[in-house]
């Protein structure tokens, strides 16, 4: 595996870490400003630059036309931690979905 591979690598767990985060910081409680200024959300939206200067590394060598479908693996991951963290529902279709991402996701990493 190639340095860009494990930089596109990082730049996806680093993106869906941010998002993990900005998810923890959207509560209900006071309006959106409160939102923007929780620890939560400002070290989500890091996360996502840090992720951002990630995939430019990766996307020096690596065609856009395969990094970017490969960023779709997040997709994967945020629907299981949606269910087992967030309680959030996961039913037949969603699986489906996940199923045909994945497949998607090693099809156009592989080609």
């Amino acid at each position: 595996m190639t340095l860009h591979w494990l930089m596109l690598a990082a730049a996806i767990c680093t993106s869906l870490a941010g998002q993990i985060l900005l998810k923890s910081g959207a509560t209900t409680d006071g309006g959106f400003l409160a939102q923007l200024l929780r620890p939560q959300t400002i070290l989500g939206l890091g996360f996502y630059g840090g992720a951002a200067l990630l995939y430019i590394v990766a996307l020096r060598r690596i065609p856009m036309s395969i990094a970017l479908p490969c960023t779709a693996a997040s997709y994967v991951v945020a629907v299981l931690i949606g269910h087992f963290v967030f309680g959030e529902a996961l039913g037949v279709q969603k699986l489906i979905a996940v199923g045909v991402i994945s497949l998607g996701v090693v099809m156009l990493a592989t080609a």
